[in-house]
């Protein structure tokens, strides 16, 4: 039996210029891929949206293109499927998956919840539903703002603005998306554009406006939802061949799944509520005891947010940014596939 491990699924925004020929690198190492890109790639023409080789092989990353909502959604699944599929899980026992905002309909692609060809069609299709879903003829927008300090450490003076500011807006902005040591926070225009202006400048870097996102993860997708609802029925939907964890620390297992109750969870709840990214990871490695994390492409941003959230839970006795720096250099347990160096360690040979 290989290292027990938990598998994480990156969400919208981690496939950016860095991230341009990330799956043309994947099919270089991983001949077991073929089968899966050419399925994924055949789903997108029947939706008459560019095929992976034509995004991930292009010339030069173009915000634009790469960025545009669908295309985002086609390219973050499909390396995260890749990605999985090219994992050697003889030395690593899959035992649970979880994921951040999209991240879950990549971890219910790669766990059987979804067929290739019908994760590709919701996840495009809820892409574009979520990203033109309106409020008062207002996307709204989404902002994030670190709640910890160098260290990784918890500031409560920082905490305390952000509920303030919810407290005293209720009706406005929310809660989007709870990221390991960082808030999003999603709603109307004016709002968010007024936090941005009025909360202290951390880093000369925040707060972030996201730039390309709606009000995600908020009652301004009631709209997306009640559409996808229509589009989509529990047939489209499977029994996940192994556990998941959602947006509210839920684990869905193989043997007590109900695929209507997951239907609804992900076309609805999930996408007009708070994704509590940090709770799913803290409940997945609580509940699982895995040996190794490891997080799929494209990209690595997922890392800091995952070692916050195990920080906050005092999993492994972490309690600062050093503590896991001093484990991963004496016993590596995080693995990113990335990491070009663990991605060689990741994946199989076949």
């Amino acid at each position: 039996m290989g290292y027990r491990s938990l598998v994480i699924c990156p969400g919208r925004g981690s496939y950016n210029r860095p991230e341009l020929g990330y799956i043309q690198r994947i099919l270089q190492h991983s001949s077991c891929t073929e089968t899966l890109f050419k399925q994924i790639n055949d789903a997108l023409c029947k939706q008459q949206l560019p095929g992976l080789d034509e995004l991930d092989g292009a010339a030069h990353f173009s915000a634009r293109l790469h960025g545009k909502a669908e295309h985002a959604a086609s390219l973050i699944l499909g390396a995260g499927l890749l990605d999985y599929h090219s994992l050697d899980q003889n030395q690593y026992d899959v035992v649970a998956m979880t994921g951040n905002s999209m991240g879950w309909y990549t971890a219910l692609a790669c766990s059987g919840g979804w067929q290739p060809d019908k994760a590709v069609t919701i996840a495009t299709t809820m892409a574009a539903l979520t990203n033109s879903s309106q409020r008062d003829d207002d996307c709204g927008m989404q902002l994030i703002y670190p709640l910890v300090d160098a260290k990784w450490q918890l500031v409560k003076e920082r905490k305390q603005q952000i509920e303030q500011y919810l407290n005293q807006y209720p009706s406005e902005i929310f809660h989007s998306i709870r990221y390991g040591g960082y808030a999003v926070i999603a709603g109307n225009s004016r709002r968010i554009l007024q936090l941005h202006e009025e909360l202290p400048p951390i880093d000369e870097r925040f707060p972030l406006l996201l730039n390309g996102h709606a009000a995600f993860h908020s009652p301004f997708m009631q709209g997306a939802a009640e559409r996808a609802l229509e589009m989509f029925t529990s047939s489209d939907f499977r029994t996940p061949s192994l556990p998941l964890v959602d947006g509210t620390g839920r684990i869905w297992t193989p043997n007590c799944t109900e695929v209507e109750r997951l239907r609804e969870y992900t076309l609805d709840k999930q996408v007009v509520e708070c994704f509590d990214f940090s709770v799913a990871v803290q409940v997945a490695v609580k509940e699982f005891c895995p040996e190794r994390i490891i997080l799929l492409g494209p990209g690595n941003a997922l890392a800091s947010a995952v070692i916050q959230a195990i920080i906050a839970a005092g999993w492994r006795g972490l309690s600062c940014k050093e503590d896991f720096k001093t484990q991963q250099l004496n016993d590596p347990w995080l693995l990113a596939f990335g990491d070009e160096q663990q991605s060689q360690a990741l994946r199989s040979n076949r």
